[in-house]
């Protein structure tokens, strides 16, 4: 007998792999009369379901409206299944929603589809069912970002034990268009309405997918983390657990939160309309209403990167409207009344970075710039804030040492780190502290108490600028974070999920990589936060491997280190006096959160 040729041999492969991939796919019918077929990943073990549909497109007279279910589809001929099913092969995500830039470098124009409310599925396969959930809302200032974060190495760190949902939502204007006038004839904060129909969604559908509803964790990083924020505080807590009973909030973004019907959310709307040419003072609404996306969208861009809007910030975001957010989050968290029962949250070493002007030079530089960011404070709580954040040094001076802090001193984030250092660090970590990492304070104690638990932990692998943390978590990873890190991380991440508590094993912990997997580590039994005494953070961070220079976005360069040698470096350090006493700092932002507001 002939032996095969290696050409037929491979043809078999590739067929056998075809039927083996045919026979995994899973078709699922939706209420809108299409039938989805998943796209199976050998590799990863994966039916993924991208571009479901869970809203109706918010097209025409559906801008600025609540969401409502997808349209449906009534389908014959060619791709039609049993019964007159479209049957739909998922494996394209949904377009992006428009993008709205505020004024950083290298941020580019996205154009965007209106037509953007998609979200993705990933399920293992041959698992079962009623497997926990996760549903992730994507950062970017609610003004950009989308739904593509691939989660198959997330989930397979985890032994394909999680079903994972990623959702896209509306932003910039067409998601948060706030006036007295969008309430009346439409609604407020619709990217946060759009979340939470998915959040619906996922309660009617997730277990055709293998998942269990009664078992959903939230989660988001940035604009994502303070999208769940607001989320546990929505109505007041009446929500409850219907939706959701985890929450990972990382580096929870908690801009100024006007009033729908202050005077800077007018004058947002009145700039946008006189942009797009809706000016008169009858119809505003009707006219921007009958208006074509990309103009909108240019005007959306033009608001946010021009005065009064700070730089670097988004003039469209989320609003205390009275109903769905009831009040700014420092109030709300303070009140108690929360949806939602466990919370894992952390922050960044240094998240002030990417948003203040990279030019303050002097104490006045740094006040103009606080009456800028928070136009709404009083010189006596400016002079409380420079007193909180003292300065040990003059103007900046080129040859001044920059380093990472270590959380204990003597230098400390207030004053010092790899990018800055003077009064430019002032401001880094003014911002820093005041947007995400004192609201991530809050948010912990919030949880702490009556039937509820939070976690809290700090990013420290340098340099832990905002956003450093996704690819260790979600991926793909960077050379300075090593696999014993990336491995951990996503167990954290896993293991609050499925098992309502971070904590990892010893062996987990320590690495792979470490002489003494099994030495007893701080988050083999993660204490919870607590409102007594100083609550308990868990640094993450890494020891070993090379240094190496980096170039951030600032054109700074920066040490990191890179493999092989990396290994982990977990410790827990009292949160309160952390980098020269920053619970007092959050303490005072809490106490001034009023005038923000926030």
């Amino acid at each position: 007998m002939r032996p095969a040729s290696p050409t037929a041999t491979a043809l078999r492969l590739i067929l056998a792999l075809t039927s083996l991939t045919q026979a995994q796919q899973l078709t699922i019918p939706l209420p809108n009369g299409a039938s989805y077929t998943s796209v199976y990943n050998p590799v990863s073990k994966l039916n993924i379901w991208r571009g479901l549909p869970y809203a109706a497109p918010p097209l025409g007279n559906l801008r600025w409206q609540a969401p409502r279910d997808p349209p449906v589809i009534n389908g014959t001929g060619a791709g039609t299944g049993t019964g007159g099913r479209v049957v739909v092969v998922a494996d394209k995500f949904g377009p992006r929603c428009p993008q709205a830039m505020p004024a950083i470098a290298g941020m580019p124009f996205v154009a965007g589809d209106e037509d953007c409310l998609y979200l993705s599925v990933y399920s293992p396969a041959g698992k079962g069912k009623g497997l926990p959930v996760l549903v992730m809302f994507h950062g970017g200032g609610y003004g950009a970002g989308d739904g593509s974060q691939d989660m198959s190495g997330f989930l397979g760190a985890n032994g394909n034990g999680i079903v994972a949902v990623v959702v896209q939502y509306r932003l910039g204007a067409f998601g948060f268009l706030a006036s007295p006038e969008v309430k009346r004839k439409g609604v407020l904060n619709a990217g946060l309405l759009d979340q939470n129909f998915a959040l619906q969604w996922v309660q009617k559908h997730i277990s055709k997918f293998g998942g269990d509803p009664e078992g959903v964790t939230i989660a988001g990083e940035s604009a994502g983390a303070g999208s769940v924020l607001l989320h546990a505080l929505a109505r007041n807590g009446e929500l409850g657990t219907s939706l959701f009973k985890n929450i990972i909030s990382a580096s929870p973004w908690v801009p100024t939160q006007p009033y729908y019907d202050e005077a800077i959310s007018i004058r947002h709307y009145n700039d946008f309309a006189t942009a797009v040419g809706c000016s008169s003072r009858e119809g505003v609404f009707d006219c921007l209403v009958s208006k074509d996306s990309l103009t909108l969208q240019r005007a959306a861009n033009k608001v946010s990167t021009s005065a009064p809007t700070p730089r670097g910030n988004w003039a469209f975001i989320p609003v205390t409207d009275g109903t769905y957010v009831p009040g700014p989050p420092s109030t709300q968290l303070a009140h108690g009344k929360l949806n939602g029962l466990r919370l894992l949250v952390g922050n960044n070493a240094n998240e002030g970075s990417l948003i203040p002007p990279p030019n303050i030079v002097t104490q006045n530089d740094l006040v103009a710039w606080i009456k800028s960011n928070f136009a709404n404070l009083s010189e006596r709580n400016i002079t409380s804030l420079l007193a909180a954040y003292p300065s040990d040094s003059g103007p900046v001076v080129a040859s001044t040492p920059r380093y990472e802090t270590n959380g204990y001193g003597p230098g400390t984030a207030v004053n010092i780190s790899q990018v800055a250092t003077g009064q430019q660090q002032r401001c880094y970590n003014m911002y820093a502290e005041a947007s995400v990492i004192c609201p991530s304070y809050w948010f912990a104690s919030a949880f702490t108490g009556q039937g509820r638990t939070a976690y809290h932990y700090q990013y420290s692998v340098p340099f832990a600028v905002h956003g450093a943390d996704l690819t260790a978590y979600w991926g793909p990873a960077t050379e300075n974070q090593g696999p014993d890190l990336v491995t951990a991380f996503r167990k954290i991440y896993g293991n609050f999920i499925v098992n309502d508590n971070p904590s990892l094993s010893a062996a987990d912990a320590n690495g792979a990589s470490s002489s003494t997997p099994a030495k007893p580590n701080p988050i083999t039994n993660w204490p919870p936060w607590t409102t007594t005494g100083s609550p308990i953070l868990i640094n993450l961070n890494q020891t070993g491997g090379t240094p190496y220079t980096a170039m951030t976005s600032l054109g700074i360069s920066v040490t990191q280190f890179r493999g092989p040698g990396l290994r982990n470096n977990f410790t827990a350090a009292e949160a309160y006096p952390w980098e020269g006493g920053r619970g007092k700092r959050c303490d005072l932002w809490r106490e001034i959160s009023i005038f923000v507001p926030q």
